[in-house]
């Protein structure tokens, strides 16, 4: 793609519309990656890494950071590399830092962008850049440079389609927080057990994709912020393509910007809105899966204690939301009322939730009979939670709290008894038919010399 320079090092990528990218079908770009799918070639003297820096007011650290990148890759990278410096909307004089390393080092580029976003920038950066690799890392450098070649290595071998830096292998070594360190893994948790995810360390701001990669990727995504990440993470891992994982060497900034508490929310109100968009296929992840000629997993909660993590942490979120609608309800209906209307809604709302993320079952086939099934053990979990009100209320008028805790408890006993119908009836693993052996073949006698045949 080409793009348009207004002045020495300015990136001005095209209006978004015209993004070559933006405009194909992803699944169609999958089904070329599968044909197309090769070591890079990096004979040709064109650029073979673009190193974005995402930064929003950095006027202080932005000069030494990629004055340090820049002498790296010259003494380390053995191919041709840019860095393009994506100025988030800075208030500051970032903006004029970035234009007078443009100038002064060739090999540095840069783009302004109107407002702030950690992942707007990344894909507007992406999508315009002509290197085969597209890599980025946080401007404050936290990751130990040292990890730059094996990060891009896979990439480049056609190993590998991303790639990212893991703080949380047994061989990195993080100094950060109490407080970090336990969002960080907590976050990481959640992933796995909401989305079935195989990678470690989503947040980790050292990535690297190949540039087919992330022309097919990038519009699947929607986030602007900090959950871009976690979510072009997501749909990869969804769909079949292989995640490098590298141990980093991570010093925490002390100074930095982020807003953890927002960010933590923002990024739980993200993975929610990814799994709805997987469940109603905004996101083809079965198709993308095709179009590389992977087949469907197994089933993503093959293991117990997999399905288990998967099944509580929904099943949490089913709780508080069942709660919630249970108290609103039952100011203007009666008890009983309130709890069927409240464990209706949740009880189709957590059979699907559980279809995709626990027991890993996507598309719509068979989605009808398992809601079907669903509703029944919903029936089940209703005949117990409604005996449980019916029996406080056959004697002394109980508190609201007695009433709530009651519900709640037997809706938990409910929930356990879902999970293993859900486990030994709804989704149920077929087992293995294993054909009876075919009757040999009829064949005519042997004629005298003939040679045996098996």
């Amino acid at each position: 793609m080409s793009s348009t320079t207004t002045e020495p090092g300015r990136l001005q990528p095209e209006a978004p519309g015209v993004l070559r990218q933006a405009v194909e079908n992803p699944v169609d770009r999958f089904a070329a990656i599968r044909r197309e799918r090769a070591p890079v070639d990096t004979s040709s003297g064109t650029v073979v890494l673009d190193v974005a820096i995402p930064v929003y007011n950095e006027e202080a650290g932005l000069e030494p950071a990629v004055r340090r990148l820049h002498s790296y890759l010259k003494a380390s990278f053995p191919h041709p590399f840019m860095i393009t410096i994506a100025d988030n909307a800075s208030t500051d004089s970032s903006l004029d830092i970035a234009r007078g390393l443009s100038r002064e080092l060739e090999e540095v580029r840069f783009t302004h962008l109107d407002r702030k976003g950690r992942g707007l920038a990344l894909r507007t950066v992406w999508l315009a850049s002509e290197a085969a690799v597209v890599a980025y890392m946080d401007v404050d450098l936290s990751t130990d440079l040292a990890a730059l070649l094996p990060l891009v290595a896979p990439l480049l071998s056609g190993h590998s389609d991303l790639a990212i830096g893991t703080r949380l292998n047994r061989n990195s070594r993080v100094i950060r927080g109490a407080k970090r360190e336990f969002i960080s893994r907590s976050y990481n948790l959640i992933l796995r057990g909401s989305l079935g995810a195989r990678f470690s360390d989503a947040q980790c701001g050292f990535k690297a994709i190949r540039s087919d990669i992330a022309d097919a990727l990038l519009p699947c995504t929607v986030d602007d912020s900090w959950f871009f990440d976690t979510e072009l993470l997501v749909i990869a891992d969804r769909a079949g393509l292989r995640v490098a994982e590298v141990p980093v060497d991570w010093t925490d900034d002390p100074d930095s910007s982020v807003d953890v508490v927002r960010t933590s929310i923002d990024d739980l109100k993200g993975i929610m809105r990814i799994g709805r968009d997987m469940m109603n296929g905004r996101i083809p992840v079965a198709e993308l899966r095709s179009a590389l000629g992977r087949k469907a997993p197994a089933q993503s909660g093959g293991a117990l204690l997999g399905q288990l993590v998967r099944f509580g942490v929904i099943g949490a979120f089913s709780t508080l939301a069942y709660l919630a609608l249970f108290v609103f309800l039952r100011g203007f209906s009666g008890a009983q009322t309130a709890n069927f209307i409240a464990l209706l809604l949740t009880a189709v709302a957590n059979t699907a939730a559980n279809r995709l993320f626990t027991f890993g079952v996507s598309g719509r086939s068979g989605a009808v009979r398992h809601q079907f099934q669903g509703l029944v053990i919903f029936a089940l979990g209703l005949v117990m939670t409604s005996g449980v009100l019916f029996w406080l209320h056959s004697g002394p008028e109980p508190s609201r709290g007695v009433e709530v805790a009651a519900v709640v408890g037997a809706n938990l006993l409910a929930t356990l008894l879902k999970f293993i119908l859900f486990r030994a009836w709804v989704f149920k693993r077929p087992g293995r038919n294993i054909p009876a052996p075919a009757p040999a073949p009829a064949t005519a006698p042997a004629q005298p010399g003939a040679p045996a045949t098996k």
